[in-house]
């Protein structure tokens, strides 16, 4: 029993192959382009202000969006409703949990990965996005649940843009494979 168990981690398919450089170069652009963006107006406009438009699981984001185009976990309905849905949760769960940091966070991130099953959001940036909710302090803490408007649905929104433009620029790419 315990060997069928680890056999099971040997894995049973091949390596997928490695991507063109062309796809390289396409995947870096957008990164740069939309990650650039989003961090040029948060630190342009919105330093010194108790608001923020940069968080790090854009950057895991920016990884599905940019480089995995074809991934059903990097299509519009994901990027954008499983940050907000975990955005809100995340929110949720300091607020009821806040004296039980490790519960709140624990809470925050199984619950988001449910709901974003639940409503076909799956979008692993936005397990993150829940955690950043609780472990941030006082900066995302004051803004509540206004976290999944900003940074959250406005930095989602700003890197789709750059990922509609970005990837249907070069011909063998095409951005989204669905919306809903």
């Amino acid at each position: 029993m315990m060997a069928r168990y680890f056999r099971k981690m040997a894995g049973t398919a091949k390596s997928p192959p490695g991507v063109s450089l062309a796809e390289i170069v396409w995947s870096w652009v957008g990164a740069f382009l939309g990650i650039g963006a989003v961090a040029y107006l948060n630190y342009r406009f919105l330093e010194g202000t108790p608001l923020l438009l940069i968080i790090g699981s854009f950057g895991a984001s920016a990884v599905l969006i940019y480089g995995a185009t074809k991934s059903p976990l990097a299509q519009p309905r994901n990027l954008i409703g499983g940050h907000i849905i975990s955005a809100l949760i995340g929110v949720a769960a300091f607020k009821l949990l806040h004296s039980h940091l490790w519960l709140a966070a624990a809470v925050a991130v199984a619950t988001s990965i449910a709901l974003m099953h639940a409503t076909k959001t799956l979008h692993p940036p936005g397990g993150a996005t829940a955690l950043i909710a609780v472990i941030s302090g006082e900066k995302v803490a004051n803004l509540g649940f206004f976290y999944a408007v900003m940074p959250v649905g406005a930095g989602a929104a700003i890197l789709l843009i750059v990922a509609l433009i970005v990837n249907n620029l070069a011909p063998e790419r095409k951005y989204p494979e669905f919306w809903w």
